[in-house]
């Protein structure tokens, strides 16, 4: 008997998120895929790992397959890394929206930092439009923004393409046509915060700011707290918060368009950077 990788990675993932649909974005796989790599691995040891009651928790057994899955996972990453780029050293100077690194970049970024410690990271979060002036200035060697037209650099690339919904807190009720929808958007410049007004200003919507503020998490909680809707891709909607799809007076909204910039290739660190980013993004 012996285990592969990417099951353990994703049996280390349902673990610590205690959610097959978290699991599923923090491997970067479908929820039924990660279903499917779980199923296959209590089929090989022959003991559930998992109880699947209310609440998702590991078996007594799966307590210490867990321990091992680690350390196997980490083995494999660290002789893979210590033959692919043995002497990989240098600073790589990253930027991106602050609700991508809440959401996705944490584990991505602890991960390349303990594959490869003689590069220093300089990790910068700003909003989109900002981030897009200062990498044209060379403030930054990469950056992860929102925008439409990657190929205005001969480095960029299209990470993905993401459907932008209206969210709201569970309990909020339909908005009534007078009334002006109440909106949590990021303060100018912010190309959510443009998306959403320029739909509403289109069909002649009315609406106000309720609150306003530059944090992911701030926004997020603003929102649980039923203040207003905001705007989120589809894949950063956070469980306990709802897509708002069956209000006849809201508009739809264009997707949104998440690139990765480079200036070079010359860089091995950037590179070597912007592939492990686009491993982990990539769906």
């Amino acid at each position: 008997m012996s285990f592969d990788a990417l099951t353990l990675e994703c049996f280390i993932a349902v673990a610590e998120t205690g959610s097959f649909t978290r699991a599923a974005h923090k491997v970067h796989r479908t929820q039924s895929a990660v279903s499917q790599q779980i199923t296959k691995l209590e089929t090989q040891i022959g003991k559930p790992l998992f109880l699947r009651t209310r609440h998702l928790s590991l078996t007594s057994d799966g307590e210490i397959l867990l321990t091992y899955a680690k350390k196997i996972v980490q083995l494999n990453r660290d002789a893979v890394d210590r033959f692919k780029h043995p002497e990989l050293q240098g600073e790589v100077r990253f930027g991106l929206p602050e609700d991508f690194a809440s959401v996705f970049l944490s584990d991505v970024l602890t991960e390349f930092a303990s594959l490869h410690p003689r590069i220093m990271l300089n990790v910068e979060c700003d909003l989109t439009l900002n981030l897009f002036a200062r990498f044209k200035k060379k403030e930054f060697d990469l950056v992860l923004v929102k925008m439409n037209r990657p190929e205005d650099f001969p480095n960029g690339m299209d990470v993905w393409s993401e459907t932008l919904e209206w969210i709201g807190n569970k309990n909020l009720g339909e908005f009534d046509e007078e009334q002006p929808i109440p909106l949590v958007l990021s303060p100018q410049p912010c190309v959510y915060r443009a998306r959403a007004i320029h739909s509403l200003e289109k069909m002649n919507r009315r609406w106000r700011i309720v609150f306003s503020s530059h944090s992911y998490a701030g926004t997020i909680a603003a929102v649980k707290a039923g203040m207003g809707l905001t705007v989120l891709p589809r894949n950063m909607v956070p469980d306990d918060l709802q897509v708002i799809r069956t209000n006849k007076h809201l508009p739809n909204l264009d997707d949104t368009h998440i690139s990765l910039l480079k200036h070079h290739d010359r860089n091995m660190a950037v590179n070597s950077f912007e592939k492990f980013v686009l491993d982990k993004l990539k769906p």
